[in-house]
């Protein structure tokens, strides 16, 4: 069958160091299935100074295409630990997202178009040594006070978790 290129939405780049794991091909999928692909790249996947909260005074908009959307970008985070978060905080609004929160999506899916072609890094090494970094906050939800936590997991150079 041969070596490894693609497979269910990852192409798989081997180099003469390391594998990259790239879901170039899907980001490109994901501008056109929501119209995006002449959009504007953002710097940054979520904005620093809108608050999302769950009643903001924002029409509502169709769940359904809100909830496909974040679906698509939860397989994506895969080998993008980079949106995760954001990923995370914008499934908190599937079950009555409004037109502040698409907006979030979109800004979301322009970073994606600034960054289509980052990927995640798997390299080669001898060391075994396991590394944790973690970040929480005490209450840091303004609709329900509950606490955010993050943690990321590297085996030698590697992001496992």
């Amino acid at each position: 069958m041969g070596s490894l290129h693609y497979f269910l939405g990852v192409e798989v780049l081997p180099t003469s160091t390391d594998l990259i794991l790239s879901q170039h091909i899907y980001i490109y999928d994901l501008l056109v299935c929501t119209n995006m692909a002449g959009a504007k790249e953002a710097t940054t996947p979520l904005s620093t100074t809108s608050n999302l909260i769950l009643t903001d005074g924002f029409a509502s908009i169709d769940a359904s295409e809100f909830r496909s959307v974040i679906g698509s970008l939860q397989y994506l985070s895969l080998t993008r630990p980079d949106i995760a978060f954001t990923v995370h905080k914008l499934s908190q609004f599937m079950h009555k997202p409004t037109q502040l929160h698409w907006q979030a999506v979109k800004r979301l899916i322009r970073y994606l178009k600034g960054t289509i072609y980052h990927g995640l890094s798997l390299t080669r090494s001898t060391s075994t040594t396991l590394s944790a970094f973690s970040y929480s906050n005490w209450a840091g939800n303004p609709d329900d006070r509950t606490s955010t936590t993050a943690y990321i997991l590297f085996l030698g150079g590697n992001v496992v978790s």
